[in-house]
């Protein structure tokens, strides 16, 4: 892992509240009824760095409102909504971000940026839309500026048995239940709920798990 990157690892945990208490105690060990297995590198996800990288570097760098280049300064209305967002009950935030995120466009990343994959921070998705990593993203990172731990949030990547297409949810756990914030979904649910989605791997600042189907 580069000197910068763990800068701007050690940098996020301050900017967005610091770390929470030991994931394997904060995360229930059954999402969507599959057992995990914690990993140690980190470093197998440079996308996810990446982001991690650029969201201290780019969104949240000082900007001037009359560039061309739109930076913090042009996300007022992101900053807006989570000040609105700070009055609600906890449960009402994990709606109001769902709803803020998802209604942005679905647009592919060969679209946006000419590439099958691209991991976009929160200022390229609020303006230019996205796939569902990239929505998933933004809550994650909406629901740190709340406040929530890093150990009570996944960013997981699902296989839909329905659909037969690998997908990406926010999962939130809160107490013994995980909640997932969808953009294929309006609502908000308890992965009690969600049958169709098989967890391949989740991942939030500092960890990273794989998700294996539980022995009889």
């Amino acid at each position: 892992m580069s000197a910068s990157v763990k800068t701007a690892l050690r940098a996020l945990a301050i900017c967005l509240l610091g770390a929470g208490q030991n994931a394997a105690q904060a995360f229930p060990a059954d999402l969507f009824g599959y057992a995990q297995e914690p990993q140690q590198r980190l470093a197998d996800f440079p996308q996810w760095l990446r982001v991690l990288e650029r969201h201290l570097t780019d969104d949240l760098q000082d900007g001037d409102c009359g560039a061309r280049t739109i930076n913090r300064c042009h996300m007022a209305e992101w900053r807006r909504f989570i000040e609105q967002a700070r009055r609600l009950p906890a449960g009402e935030q994990l709606k109001a971000v769902n709803l803020y995120a998802n209604s942005r466009d679905y647009v592919l990343d060969l679209q946006n940026y000419g590439v099958e994959d691209y991991w976009a921070i929160p200022r390229e998705f609020l303006n230019n839309g996205g796939d569902c990593e990239d929505y998933a993203i933004t809550k994650f990172f909406s629901l740190r500026w709340l406040g929530l731990p890093d150990d009570d949030l996944r960013l997981v990547i699902v296989q839909d048995t329905n659909l037969r297409v690998p997908h990406a949810v926010l999962a939130v756990a809160r107490g013994a239940d995980v909640f997932i914030l969808d953009n294929q979904v309006q609502a908000v649910l308890s992965q009690r709920d969600v049958v169709h989605y098989a967890p391949v791997f989740s991942i939030n600042e500092a960890h990273w798990w794989i998700h294996v189907p539980r022995t009889p």
